[in-house]
C-alpha cells in the first residue's frame, strides 16, 4: 500500500488562524492532523465548520506544549499537518492568465508570503516561484500570506532562465523591478499579457531577469535607502493592476 506524506515524513505544517482556515476551505490538499489548545481558542468557531469529513486526528494541548510541538509561538492556538503544498503542474495559459508575478530569489520567508498576499489582493493570476537562491514556500511564508497562498496558483521552477524561457515562449511581456534612473514605475505603459519580476532583498533580480524585459523603478527620496522588498512589490503590483483598462 502506498504510504501517505505523513507516513513518509513529508507532510507540511500550517499554523495560524487564517492559514489553517484557508487550508481547510480551499480543499486542495489532504489534512492529517489538527493541533489546537486544550480549551477551544476563540478561532475554533471559524475552524470547526470547515473540518473535513474524512478521518483525521485532533490533538488538544496546553499552549506551551503546542508551541513546542510545532516549533513556534506564532500559532494563534491552531495548526495542521497536511499534504505538501499543491503547486501548479502546467505553465500558465496566456489567454487566461494575463498578469503574473515572478519571484526571483526572494530569501526571506515573511517577504515571500507578504508578496504572495499582495499578488492575490492586486488581482495577479499566478505566481512563478524561482527555487535558485530563494526561500521555500514554508509554513512561515504561508503564515505571512495570511493563508492566501492556498488560493493562489503558484508555479515552481528551478532557475530564472527556465522561467524566462517559458514566459517568452508563451508570449508574455516582461517587466523587471530594479533600480534605474530612467525607469519610473508610474509612467511605464504596461501591456497584457505580462509578468512582473521581483528580485531578492539584497541583490535584486538575477542578471538573466534584468536583461529580459522593461525595467521599472519606484521613485524614492534618497538613493542610499530603499523600500522593503515586499512593500516595493506591493506598491508596483498595485500600480500595474490599476493601469489596466478593460
Amino acid at each position: 500500500m502506498k504510504k501517505t506524506p505523513r507516513e513518509m515524513g513529508t507532510a507540511e505544517l500550517v499554523y495560524g488562524v487564517h492559514p489553517v482556515r484557508e487550508l481547510l476551505a480551499q480543499k486542495k490538499r489532504r489534512v492529517y492532523d489538527i493541533f489546537t489548545l486544550s480549551d477551544d481558542p476563540k478561532s475554533w468557531a471559524e475552524i470547526q465548520p470547515l473540518l473535513p469529513k474524512y478521518p483525521y486526528s485532533i490533538h488538544r494541548l496546553a499552549r506551551q506544549a503546542l508551541s513546542e510541538r510545532i516549533g513556534t509561538t506564532d500559532h494563534q492556538g491552531i495548526a495542521a499537518l497536511a499534504e505538501p503544498f499543491s503547486y501548479r503542474k502546467k505553465f500558465f495559459d496566456v489567454s487566461r492568465d494575463q498578469f503574473l508575478v515572478m519571484l526571483d530569489g526572494i530569501q526571506d520567508a515573511r517577504n515571500l508570503g507578504a508578496i504572495i498576499r499582495s499578488a492575490y489582493c492586486t488581482g495577479a493570476d499566478g505566481v512563478i516561484l524561482v527555487q535558485k537562491q530563494g526561500v521555500a514556500l514554508n509554513s512561515a511564508a504561508i503564515k505571512a500570506s495570511a493563508g492566501l497562498a492556498e488560493r493562489m496558483s503558484i508555479y515552481q521552477v528551478t532557475t530564472p532562465s527556465v522561467a524566462l524561457m517559458d514566459l517568452k515562449h508563451a508570449g508574455y511581456n516582461i517587466y523587471v523591478a530594479a533600480l534605474s534612473e530612467n525607469a519610473n514605475a508610474f509612467t511605464v505603459e504596461y501591456k497584457k499579457p505580462m509578468c512582473l519580476v521581483i528580485g531578492s532583498e539584497g541583490l535584486g533580480v538575477s542578471y538573466q531577469s534584468l536583461k529580459a524585459g522593461t525595467v521599472v523603478t519606484l521613485p524614492q527620496k534618497s538613493p542610499d535607502v530603499s523600500y522593503n522588498a515586499s512593500v516595493a512589490a506591493g506598491i508596483i503590483m498595485s500600480i500595474v493592476s490599476n493601469s489596466f483598462t478593460e
